[in-house]
C-alpha cells in the first residue's frame, strides 16, 4: 500500500475507520476461534479447515494494515465552492457531441464508485478536471484520441 496522501471525504473516513474497528475488536476473534476449533482436528498438514483459517487470518490482517496505514495517510476533504473544481466538488459536465450531461463528484482513488457517480482524482477525466472553473473546456485522452468536455457547472 502506498503511504501517500489518500483523500477523503469525512463520511468515507468514518466508515473506514468503523471497518477497522471491527476487525480488530470482533472478526479477529472469530477467525481465531476457527483457526483453534482447526488445530484440534488433528494433522495440520492436510487440515484444510486449518489452512483454510490460517488463510482468512492473513487476509484480516492485511486488510487491518491496509486499512490503518490508509487512516494515518488519510486528508479529509470537504468541497469549499470557491467556482474551481477540487477534490470533493460536484461537477455537471457535457461531452462535445453527445447531448447529455454527467453529474460527477471528484473523489479520493479510495472512494471512486463510477456507479454512484464518483470518479478518482487519479482517472485521466478527474485529473482534467481538476484547477478548471464553470465554461472551461478540458480534453481526455481516450483510446479515440482526445474527448473534450465542457464544465456546465460545480458545486
Amino acid at each position: 500500500m502506498s503511504t501517500d496522501t489518500q483523500y477523503l471525504t469525512a463520511e468515507k473516513f468514518a466508515e473506514l475507520e468503523k471497518e477497522l474497528n471491527f476487525l480488530k475488536t470482533e472478526r479477529r476473534k472469530e477467525v481465531a476461534e476457527h483457526l483453534e476449533y482447526a488445530k484440534r482436528l488433528g494433522d495440520l498438514s492436510e487440515n484444510a479447515e486449518y489452512h483454510q483459517a490460517r488463510e482468512e487470518q492473513a487476509e484480516v490482517e492485511d486488510r487491518i494494515a491496509r486499512l490503518e496505514t490508509l487512516l494515518k495517510n488519510a486528508q479529509i476533504v470537504k468541497h469549499e465552492g470557491h467556482g474551481i473544481v477540487t477534490i470533493g466538488a460536484t461537477v455537471r459536465i457535457e461531452k462535445k457531441g453527445d447531448n447529455k450531461s454527467l453529474l460527477l463528484t471528484i473523489v479520493g482513488s479510495e472512494e471512486a464508485d463510477m456507479t454512484r457517480g464518483k470518479i478518482s482524482n487519479m482517472s485521466p477525466l478527474g485529473a482534467a478536471l481538476l484547477g478548471h472553473k464553470m465554461g472551461d473546456k478540458v480534453y481526455v485522452p481516450t483510446p479515440n484520441g482526445k474527448a473534450e468536455y465542457l464544465i456546465a457547472a460545480i458545486k
